[in-house]
């Protein structure tokens, strides 16, 4: 079923919806203008909780996924916010009936409708249940389906791993409201993994799932190791294009999440995969799924993104642990020959920027340490961590040590970075990552959202004893100052760079870590 603005009658698509262990096909029959007629009505006193929007297969759609504590059934209604008369839907109203089943966590239930045949540059409000049991109305925004967009990237929220589920959450709602004021029009929100500390600690999630913007911008959810070990990652989140095969779940599918996806969004291929699952040739079979996505799907695209969780080129506390050295060996040449433009990664909880990486090896030796545009080459990819989004714990960037791996040693043009990195960065302050997707170039920027000042649980705690550039040597920037920003010129199928000669920009005088 679409959404094409129009009233639907006796017609209305019946869908299955799951209950529990069970699939019992329940009649939905729409009488829209008057409300929803159902053969099954909701207990009025169910309560609806969690509601998210996601990220759907393309641009037309979104996912909604919600909690409920009641066993009935329930749909997504959605109306264009131009249609709604004194707060109520109209005729124009269209309903998506709901997916429910059975919740491992917390004894209730989760749900999942797929709003479909979104129009472009069309502002919608929706809202969960069924008549007479209402969620809130939440609205969002669709943009232009082809050209320019902007999206953005955050590293772990993590969401109770100071050890005060308030504070990291205060951080992360001050994040996402200070990224999405500077960058309204951003058009998804995109997650490195470890949303939450503990995977089925429900506070936590609630914490997370506080910022209302979440229900007004579309979630492109990616699962962390902290996410993995229970059911709420998939209860809470709804991805589509998803495989939950075994070499992609990383565990028992009944008591675990997981799952690799992907989705296409104007001209970027997006594929996300969960970076958990590595061992018994789970690479290969990571590698694989890729593989037969961009065969599959590739040729629409213009850029392809990759999203994981455990960062390769990680500079931190994980550089050298022993699943990072594995995957360091397993991905980057098959990146590089499937032609990936960038890979968005978390884990780590600082940030980095790969020099363009071609077969695991640095592409042009004569890169230079924090260049502003960067060329990149057949084969060329741009690997970038995130560092953590809600201050709730960071870790110190680690010096080079051959020791613990031979092939992970300093850099010869900056001995006190991992010789992938351009640049990496740790001030102990919350900051998220802007991608601008151009036709003729990406812009990735790592931007500040916050300061030493509260809220950063990390900081506040104690558990941090400095803060701020130059290992807090120097004062902390403001908000919405620039980390690190590089232009990515994409190298065409005729061979040649988008629009731009392939001459690299010098670095600034000032180190890049400082950019103002």
């Amino acid at each position: 079923m679409k959404f094409d603005n129009r009233p639907q009658g006796a017609g209305l698509v019946r869908r299955r919806v799951a209950v529990g262990a069970t699939a019992a096909v329940m009649g939905i029959s729409a009488v829209l203008g008057t409300g929803l007629t159902t053969a099954a009505r909701a207990d009025d006193g169910a309560k609806l909780t969690g509601i998210i929007l996601g990220v759907g297969a393309s641009e037309s759609q979104r996912v909604v996924s919600w909690y409920s504590s009641a066993n009935t059934a329930q749909v997504v209604q959605i109306v264009p916010t131009s249609k709604i008369k004194h707060g109520e839907f109209d005729k124009h109203a269209v309903t998506f009936p709901a997916t429910v089943a059975a919740n491992i966590v917390n004894g209730g239930y989760n749900a999942h409708a797929t709003i479909d045949g979104l129009k472009k540059n069309t502002a919608y409000s929706y809202r969960v249940g069924t008549e007479g049991n209402w969620s809130p109305t939440y609205s969002f925004k669709t943009q232009d389906f082809k050209g320019d967009f902007d999206f953005l990237f955050y590293g772990d929220p993590q969401i109770g791993s100071s050890g005060n589920v308030a504070m990291d959450g205060a951080g992360w709602a001050d994040t996402v409201n200070v990224s999405l004021a500077a960058n309204p029009k951003a058009e998804l929100l995109v997650s490195g993994g470890d949303q939450v500390e503990s995977a089925n600690t429900e506070t936590q999630w609630d914490a997370f799932l506080a910022p209302d913007k979440l229900r007004q911008y579309p979630w492109a959810a990616t699962i962390g190791n902290h996410d993995v070990g229970g059911k709420a990652y998939e209860q809470h989140f709804w991805t589509p294009n998803t495989d939950r095969s075994a070499p992609y779940y990383n565990g028992d599918a009944a008591t675990r999440s997981g799952g690799d996806y992907w989705y296409m969004y104007k001209d970027v291929l997006f594929i996300d995969l969960n970076s958990n699952a590595y061992a018994n040739n789970s690479d290969a079979a990571h590698i694989s799924y890729v593989t037969n996505v961009v065969k599959e799907q590739g040729a629409k695209a213009k850029y392809t993104v990759l999203v994981y969780h455990h960062s390769i080129y990680s500079p931190a506390s994980h550089a050298n642990d022993g699943d990072n050295k594995v995957r360091r060996q397993d991905f980057p040449t098959a990146f590089s020959n499937l032609g990936v433009d960038l890979v968005l990664q978390g884990h780590d909880h600082s940030y980095s920027r790969s020099y363009v990486i071609k077969n695991g090896q640095k592409s042009n030796k004569d890169e230079q340490p924090g260049a502003a545009q960067v060329a990149q080459g057949p084969g060329g990819v741009i690997y970038v961590t995130a560092n953590s989004a809600s201050g709730s714990k960071y870790y110190d960037i680690t010096a080079p040590d051959t020791t613990k791996d031979p092939n992970y040693g300093p850099d010869p043009l900056n001995p006190k970075s991992h010789w992938a990195n351009s640049v990496e960065n740790q001030e102990h302050v919350r900051t998220y990552v802007k991608v601008q997707v151009r036709g003729d170039k990406l812009v990735v920027e790592n931007l500040r959202s916050g300061t030493c000042a509260a809220p950063n649980a990390a900081v506040e705690l104690g558990q941090e004893s400095w803060c701020g550039p130059d290992s807090g040597a120097s004062a902390a920037q403001p908000v919405g100052s620039t980390v690190d920003k590089v232009a990515i010129r994409p190298y065409d199928d005729k061979g040649h760079h988008n629009k731009e000669a392939d001459e690299q920009t010098p670095a600034p005088a000032e180190s890049a870590t400082q950019l103002q």
